[in-house]
């Protein structure tokens, strides 16, 4: 015989009614109220003891006296501290001999990296690749040295930058916005430059733009345009370009001049960050 099926009272109603379909008013397990109530005891100490409520100035502080931010800056301070002899070694030694220090080295390229990532990666990119308009520091071209030591001063008192007076200053001038050759000489020391690494978009002015170039560049950029370090004048002969090296970019140049900024770090890094983000730099593949 098969089981009979037990008859069940449906419970009472909430005596609410939706398109026909009625609610069972089924009370709630006493243990999932009481945890529901232990909840908002919870909450409600919580947000007396740690810092919860919005004010004018700031959130409450909460009597346990927890902050996020407190505990960042003590670890911060705790690893600064640990670090603080290699910091001292290395913002003492002469940066020649950091290289012969394997441990100091090391140190060095780990902490310059972090620098170079808060600081530097974007201008010169993550990898240093750098954009236009601002140095790839992956190859070997330099337009102020790429020596342990010109790659430090450069870091230390920028390239232009207002608020250091021993800045590295030597702009690109203006030969067309402000009227120092004229048209036909532009046009014809374009062609020459790109001459020096390339070919010329109009091979018949090459000729008259190396006297234009003689006459008005080769102070700066040297014979044959291989450029000076000393003056930060950028070598024209090696197909590297900072600002594009197709006639428009080359015409831009000269026409408008350039004059891009890098600041100095000197007043937001200490001697060792300088020094660590150095040899970060120098170490990547171009460093002279």
């Amino acid at each position: 015989m098969a089981k009979q099926p037990e008859n069940h009272q449906d419970p009472d109603t909430t005596g609410h009614s939706w398109d026909g379909i009625e609610e069972f008013n089924n009370p709630l397990p006493r243990w999932w109220v009481w945890i529901f109530y232990a909840t908002i005891i919870w909450g409600i100490w919580y947000t007396i003891a740690y810092p919860a409520w919005p004010g004018i100035k700031g959130a409450t502080a909460g009597y346990l006296g927890f902050s996020t931010r407190g505990e960042v800056a003590a670890d911060i301070n705790a690893v600064n501290e640990a670090n603080a002899p290699k910091n001292d070694k290395l913002a003492s030694v002469e940066l020649a001999s950091i290289a012969d220090d394997a441990e100091l080295k090391g140190y060095a390229v780990s902490s310059g990296a972090a620098v170079f990532k808060t600081w530097c990666a974007q201008c010169h990119g993550s990898g240093a690749q750098g954009f236009k308009g601002y140095p790839n520091l992956q190859d070997d071209d330099w337009l102020w040295g790429g020596s342990m030591e010109a790659i430090h001063e450069t870091i230390t008192i920028g390239i232009r930058s207002p608020d250091h007076e021993d800045t590295r200053i030597n702009d690109m001038g203006a030969y067309g916005r402000d009227e120092l050759l004229e048209k036909e000489e532009i046009e014809q020391v374009v062609n020459y430059v790109m001459s020096l690494s390339g070919e010329a978009k109009d091979a018949s002015l090459v000729a008259a733009g190396a006297v234009v170039f003689e006459d008005n560049c080769s102070s700066c950029h040297a014979e044959g345009g291989v450029g000076d370090q000393d003056q930060g004048a950028p070598n024209l002969a090696d197909a590297i370009w900072l600002y594009g090296g197709d006639y428009d970019s080359v015409k831009e140049t000269v026409y408008n001049g350039r004059s891009g900024v890098m600041p100095n770090w000197d007043t937001r890094l200490s001697e060792a960050q300088i020094r660590a983000v150095t040899t970060y730099v120098h170490q990547l593949g171009g460093g002279e």
